[in-house]
């Protein structure tokens, strides 16, 4: 099998006008997909990793520090830029796809956006140079309701010690660091969250074993837990207390991410069901002919399409500095929602081979089944989005009864 190439899929739009630099991102990036990735991908999932030498390759390349600024050794993408590259990558794996984007969109982002320079200097060079990174927030008992985390950061003299545990650990079974959230008071609230980096060779910090997953199989993750895990003071992120802020504002850019990730997994589920409609004949003719399969096809590309702008919004109003959690929000509610309903619509325009492993419609429609669920589930989304409505309508109403 070939990632089909069907161009209608993969338009620019002109209210989004790339630069030069990303549509030479999203050209290397595709052909690297269609050679190194895609076929491989099917084989990579059903062994549940991703070769050493692939993600070395994507290093070297640059993939993993897109988003560390050039002065420590990344290429200072932005995040339009980024999400283009992203939704490139998912569309030949979307379980690689993920892997790149915690490092850069939840790892770097943290570093960079929430860090001193101390903890910039020390890091994101190290990142730069091979350096990977795992997000570890979620616990047993704490999942959309952050606040919840039970993990402690106790100061000692001149460092903290950890303890606790985190679950669904994207990268952790090869992260050389860790961006890790506890309490460093219980009684503190939002105020009493702080977030550290954790180094791997670390005393006390061990990994669990990898999840066994319905889908983006290819991508480690586990559990990190953490005895009296002894942290630099240096390696506190910006001061203490401010670990809820920090993941709040992080989420903004992951949640673009899985929308990238998203949109490329609706994309390669899309195209194979377009070369598959053209080739499967009944009735004597190709099953493009039916205005059922015709109409299915109409409705995958409206969302696809509907879902890329979205996204390419979010970014965009990111990288002009302008607030844009509601839009990240929406972008990720939609784009995921539309790549399960593309892969779904996709597994039945392939019918019975929709169904079986030799097709990767099967594989796209196990991996978008994750996209409505971390980085905000798809009801965490509508809270934010909501919320924000209500709180700008009651504004707009305050003006009017004026």
């Amino acid at each position: 099998m070939v990632l089909t190439q069907a161009v209608e899929t993969r338009t620019d739009s002109a209210l989004f006008e790339l630069s030069e630099e990303a549509r030479d991102m999203r050209e290397a990036t595709r052909e690297f997909a269609e050679k190194r990735i895609f076929p491989n991908a099917e084989e990579w999932d059903a062994k549940s990793e991703i070769p050493e030498e692939i993600i070395r390759e994507l290093q070297e390349l640059g993939y993993f520090s897109m988003l560390t600024p050039e002065e420590y050794g990344g290429l200072g993408l932005s995040m339009l830029a980024y999400a283009v590259v992203i939704e490139e990558l998912s569309a030949g794996s979307a379980g690689l796809g993920i892997t790149v984007s915690v490092n850069n969109s939840l790892v770097i982002e943290a570093i960079n956006l929430f860090s001193g320079d101390e903890v910039k200097k020390k890091y994101l060079p190290k990142i730069s140079e091979g350096w990977i990174g795992a997000y570890c927030l979620s616990e047993p008992g704490a999942g959309t309701d952050i606040l919840s985390i039970s993990t402690t950061a106790v100061r000692e003299g001149d460092h903290y010690v950890l303890n606790g545990s985190k679950l669904w650990v994207t990268n952790a079974g090869f992260s050389d660091l860790f961006i890790v959230f506890a309490k460093t008071d219980k009684e503190a609230g939002r105020k009493g969250m702080s977030a550290f980096v954790v180094e791997r060779k670390s005393e006390g910090l061990t990994l669990g074993k990898p999840e066994n997953k319905l889908g983006i199989r290819c991508s480690d993750t586990r559990e990190v837990n953490f005895v009296d895990v002894k942290v630099p003071g240096e390696n506190l992120m910006g001061a203490e207390g401010d670990g809820f802020k920090t993941a709040v504002g992080i989420l903004n850019g992951g949640r673009i991410g899985v929308g990238a990730q998203a949109v490329g997994i609706g994309m390669a589920a899309l195209d194979a069901s377009i070369k598959y409609s053209k080739e499967r004949r009944q009735f004597n003719q190709p099953i493009a002919n039916f205005q059922a399969i015709q109409f299915k096809l109409a409705q995958m590309a409206t969302r696809l399409e509907a879902a890329r702008l979205m996204v390419y919004r979010a970014a965009a109003l990111k990288d002009q500095g302008v607030a844009h959690h509601r839009e990240a929000s929406m972008a990720k509610l939609f784009a995921s929602q539309a790549a399960n309903y593309i892969a779904n619509e996709g597994v039945q325009i392939h019918g019975g081979y929709g169904y079986i492993k030799e097709y990767a419609v099967e594989r796209y429609f196990r991996d978008a089944r994750i996209t409505e669920i971390y980085e905000g589930t798809s009801e965490a989304q509508q809270m934010v989005i909501s919320r924000d409505l209500l709180k700008d309508r009651r504004a707009e109403s305050s003006r009017a009864d004026n």
